[in-house]
């Protein structure tokens, strides 16, 4: 695994990819904000060595290099699953690459469904905190510990200063902004009315099936992560619908403009 990085992050500082603020997983809901980037290069993922290739519709598979305001970001257009039937290690790959590309301060977002009956589908929720239910984890086996250590501490896995920032924005611009904790799933299912019950009653807000193994393989590099989950479906008691994929890019589509001005303000501003 050191090796491959160490090969990626050379080819890609090869490329001009340097002096980088924020590293950013554009989930869905955030696709648009490359938008708001002025981009100075983009690179596909097949260009990239050792980097796997998104397989879902709706996810574009490009690095995106380019400044919001004065600061330079690397966006990932299109990220990778575990459901897609690579190892966690694959799908937390790039983040390795862009902590030792000099990245400290990662913006993970994602789709997923609302288990909290204050919720309502195409809000935004500040993640506080996760439970990771995916069944591989990311730092499962041999520890190397040039990466970070053999047991990570994950009492701040979303940082706080970044969320009070990103609160602070929000209210600001007049953006409604829910919180609570993520729960992550293997998918690629959606969940039963029942599977909805366990998540409320183990403590999350949100479901889904992405974003818990990047944010563990941050924090083993020493990163700092703020995540953002747009609803796009509930799962509230007495609230469970016929969800498909499509609905969940619709729904989306509802919080795109909001969640890129969020997420834009907050790069400009921290």
């Amino acid at each position: 695994m050191w090796d491959k990085v160490q090969e990626t992050v050379q080819f890609l500082k090869n490329k001009g990819i340097v002096n980088i603020d924020f590293g950013i997983i554009l989930g869905t809901g955030l696709g648009n904000f490359t938008d708001f980037v002025d981009i100075i290069q983009t690179i596909p993922y097949e260009e990239i060595p050792n980097f796997p290739v998104s397989t879902v519709s709706g996810h574009h598979g490009e690095l995106v290099y380019g400044k919001v305001g004065e600061k330079i970001v690397l966006a990932m257009r299109g990220r990778f699953h575990y459901y897609e039937g690579w190892s966690v290690q694959q799908t937390t790959f790039p983040v390795r690459v862009m902590k030792y590309l000099g990245i400290d301060n990662l913006i993970v977002s994602n789709a997923s469904g609302g288990v909290n009956a204050q919720f309502s589908v195409g809000d935004i929720m500040l993640i506080t905190d996760h439970i990771n239910m995916i069944p591989e984890h990311p730092l499962h086996g041999a520890n190397d510990e040039r990466f970070g250590p053999r047991f990570v501490d994950m009492h701040e896995a979303y940082s706080k200063k970044m969320r009070n920032h990103v609160l602070k924005v929000a209210a600001d611009k007049g953006i409604k902004l829910q919180q609570g904790v993520y729960l992550a799933l293997q998918g690629p299912t959606f969940e039963t009315p029942a599977e909805y019950g366990m998540v409320r009653s183990l403590g999350g807000d949100a479901v889904g099936m992405s974003t818990v193994p990047e944010v563990i393989v941050a924090k083993h590099m020493g990163m700092n992560c703020m995540g953002l989950s747009v609803i796009t479906d509930l799962g509230v008691e007495g609230i469970v619908a016929e969800v498909s994929h499509e609905d969940v890019k619709k729904a989306a589509k509802l919080a795109e403009k909001s969640m890129g001005e969020l997420v834009t303000a907050f790069v400009k501003t921290y």
